[in-house]
């Protein structure tokens, strides 16, 4: 894969530089059938944010079931004062950091005269989410300076720059949709691109009743399940499949053996799906499922592992009264 360097400066506070790797057509048709020919079949959560995909999912941050996002703002507004008397907040790297409005409170501690000493880094997958969410952050926060990296966080750490103290952000409990392996390899390659003295801000989503975190991926008004469904749309734009997505229900439960809510389509009768990108069909059965998304869930004793496997101390955990949501100050000592 070839690597796009592109940088682009909107205005004197703002760049943006484009390294996502180059995915051509091939290697999409290659993953996406690959996952479909597996014994469980699978697609990728990465097919799920297209423009429709990505307005769902911010619906469903709003949904009363789904309480991740307003208990972790709630835990961000009694950390984000701490942040600014430390003196911390003045090189900030936002990882998955999608539309921004989790930063905004943390910066929103600042006062306006500290502005114009703020350098935000943004890591996301998305050129369109880094550019409203600098749109935004240079509105209301005059003299801000905004360096946007389009990245695959998972490969490309690297290419976060260095330079004065930098104070890590990585919300949203987005570690959970990476598998355990992964999750830890990730705050390995985190932290090993850390200095002493650097910080880390992770938010994590603990382990909870089952009807409470099953409703939150089950809400009342199908705002979950039309996202879910909204994936076979855009793998029929991809690679052209002929999947209907009305002939799938939403089925999304807790796995208590892997410790993980699995997000599934299941197939309301057999199928063959057909597509141009191959010379054959895709026999799905009733009642077959297709896996499209895990989201881990962890316990204290799962945190404390996660961190001193990375190197990491655990300098304070901020949790809301009901122990759903942990959010934590991690330090590379």
């Amino acid at each position: 894969m070839n690597f796009q360097h592109n940088t682009c400066r909107t205005d004197a506070g703002f760049t943006l530089q484009d390294c996502l790797p180059h995915i051509g057509e091939d290697e999409v048709t290659r993953r996406v059938f690959k996952g479909l020919k597996c014994r469980q079949k699978q697609i990728s959560s990465m097919f799920f944010y297209d423009a429709n995909g990505s307005r769902l999912f911010e619906e469903i941050t709003r949904l009363p079931e789904y309480y991740p996002s307003r208990t972790e703002k709630r835990l961000l507004h009694q950390f984000a004062p701490l942040l600014h008397r430390q003196g911390k907040a003045h090189n900030i790297v936002e990882i998955g950091s999608g539309n921004g409005s989790k930063i905004s409170v943390l910066l929103g501690a600042i006062p306006p005269k500290g502005w114009q000493r703020l350098r935000y880094t943004a890591v996301d997958v998305s050129h369109e989410a880094i550019q409203e969410s600098a749109d935004h952050l240079q509105g209301r926060f005059p003299g801000i300076k905004i360096h946007g990296i389009v990245a695959d966080f998972t490969r490309q750490l690297h290419l976060i720059p260095n330079g004065r103290r930098r104070f890590f952000c990585f919300l949203g409990s987005t570690l959970g949709n990476l598998s355990r392996q992964d999750a830890q390899q990730f705050l390995l390659d985190l932290s090993g691109i850390m200095s002493p003295g650097e910080a880390l801000l992770l938010g994590l989503d603990m382990i909870k009743p089952v009807p409470v975190l099953e409703a939150a991926y089950n809400d009342t008004r199908g705002i979950t399940a039309a996202f879910n469904r909204n994936i076979l749309n855009v793998i029929n734009g991809l690679v052209g499949t002929d999947f209907d997505p009305q002939a799938f229900d939403h089925l999304a439960f807790y796995n208590q053996v892997h410790q993980r809510v699995e997000m599934h389509l299941k197939a309301t009768k057999t199928m063959r799906i057909s597509s141009p990108a191959i010379a054959y069909n895709i026999l799905i059965r009733q009642g077959e499922t297709i896996h499209t998304e895990n989201s881990h869930k962890y316990s204290d004793a799962c945190i404390r592992d996660l961190a001193a496997t990375a190197g990491l101390s655990i300098q304070a955990r901020l949790t809301d009264e009901k122990g759903w949501f942990s959010l934590l100050h991690l330090l590379k000592e």
